[in-house]
């Protein structure tokens, strides 16, 4: 007699096997190389500014062209990937984001960098969200946001070591070779993206596929060999529509939208101005260049530890309280840095923390999104809120610029930013468990 076989249920009641940490691994190296991409007009804009002569507030579009390449990605990446697959999807973006910044590297004038940081956010944009949901659809429940946060800390990892390389290869070989390092690292990682990247299960299941190859794809990733009878589903909850953008704003999960867009938007403006225009905040001040990088590199490794502990506390408590406690934290963390100064002694200390709190929060809203809507909506759910949340990085880019090219200084530019952290803890901390899509399907049924 044919079993049938819930695939959620299935991996959720299992053991995580070695190929499901391997597929932490391999999501985490792309989330590294996509914050290495990220952040890396950061660190390489002030030699930019000094090579090609252009004021700080004149290079605000380059820096935002990026950010306005993964809105576009993002937007456009979860209906495709709801469509046709996270692995197809996840692989052609991580190609293009590696291309078009070695391209970068070669770049002459403003307005060519920006074209192609451009077309590299389209990738960054597009690799985020289907990493995160494709790792969400095989991680088991009980450890879904400490996985997906160990994903996450790639991403500040990644902007950390572009940090260090480039304090080390801007004074040795100039700026471009450091974007031409950004270029290379995803591109390494495709072929292995093709070779051992497996489909989502539930989402095959969802588009009816043979279960033979159901069955080889959730073996091989869960370690269980099948014996051949077994039928395949995803339980879903009822729906009052199939169209993926419209479940986002359907009665039960509009709510949630709208709050997860608020905090993403309100944490990605800060993270976006620190990281941006930190190091160019701080040589203004006096600091070196080599010592600028370093120190805003401290908030990447605060967050990379951040991301970490609060992945592990939001599978212990309620997500959404963690998650908004440590934006309100780092608020006051960011007030701390403002209040102290670029020249004290204690700056490293104070960004460090600011990272762990901040980047924290930010990737356990990450982990927190995909149990937010059913695997139909899952992609489109958490890439538009990526999207939508990535304005926030665009005004961060453009009002750091507009700001010091105003005349702010150093603790004014850092303490106005307390006010969008406090915002995010409030909307976040305003969201309600019943509102959880993964709760709604383990109640449906």
């Amino acid at each position: 007699m044919a079993k049938t076989i819930d695939i959620k249920d299935f991996i959720n009641e299992r053991p995580a096997s070695a190929f499901q940490w391997f597929l932490v691994a391999m999501c985490f190296l792309v989330v590294v190389a996509d914050g290495m991409d990220v952040a890396i007009m950061g660190f390489v804009t002030p030699p930019i500014l000094q090579e090609w002569d252009i004021s700080r507030s004149a290079f605000g579009f380059v820096i935002s062209a990026a950010p306005f390449g993964l809105v576009i990605g993002a937007l456009v990446a979860g209906p495709s990937s709801d469509r046709f697959g996270r692995k197809i999807v996840l692989t052609i973006s991580v190609f293009l984001f590696g291309l078009f910044t070695v391209l970068a590297a070669r770049a002459s004038s403003p307005v060519e960098m920006a074209g192609l940081r451009l077309l590299a956010g389209m990738g960054m944009g597009a690799a985020m969200p289907n990493a995160t949901t494709l790792l969400s659809e095989y991680a088991p429940l009980r450890r879904r946001s400490l996985m997906i946060t160990i994903m996450f800390t790639g991403f500040n990892l990644g902007s950390a070591v572009i940090g260090f390389a480039a304090g080390y290869m801007i004074p040795l070989y100039g700026w471009r070779s450091v974007l031409l390092l950004g270029g290379i690292v995803p591109l390494v990682l495709v072929p292995m993206l093709v070779l051992f990247l497996p489909e989502s299960a539930r989402l095959m299941a969802l588009r009816g596929a043979a279960a033979e190859k159901i069955a080889a794809t959730l073996g091989r990733v869960t370690g269980f060999r099948f014996v051949g009878d077994e039928t395949f589903i995803s339980k879903e909850p009822p729906l009052p529509t199939r169209t993926p953008i419209g479940v986002l704003f359907s009665e039960g999960y509009a709510f949630m939208t709208i709050a997860l867009w608020v905090t993403y938007f309100m944490g990605l403006l800060v993270i976006y101005l620190l990281t941006g225009w930190l190091p160019t905040m701080m040589k203004d001040a006096g600091l070196s260049i080599t010592t600028a990088a370093n120190v805003t590199a401290m908030f990447q490794i605060g967050g990379t530890i951040g991301a970490i502990v609060v992945g592990w506390t939001m599978d212990r408590r309620r997500p959404a309280l963690v998650i908004a406690a440590a934006y309100l934290v780092g608020g006051f963390c960011i007030l701390g840095v403002s209040l102290a100064g670029a020249m004290s002694a204690g700056l490293p200390a104070l960004v460090f923390f600011a990272g762990f709190c901040m980047s924290g929060a930010q990737t356990g809203l990450n982990a927190f999104a995909p149990g937010c809507y059913p695997t139909i909506a899952r992609a489109t759910g958490v890439s538009w809120m990526l999207g939508m949340g990535r304005f926030g990085s665009i005004v961060g880019s453009l009002v750091g610029g507009a700001l010091l090219g105003l005349g702010w200084g150093f603790g004014a530019v850092l303490g106005i930013l307390a006010v969008p952290a406090i915002c995010a803890a409030l909307a976040i901390a305003s969201t309600r468990p019943a509102d959880v899509g993964e709760i709604r399907e383990a109640t449906a049924h």
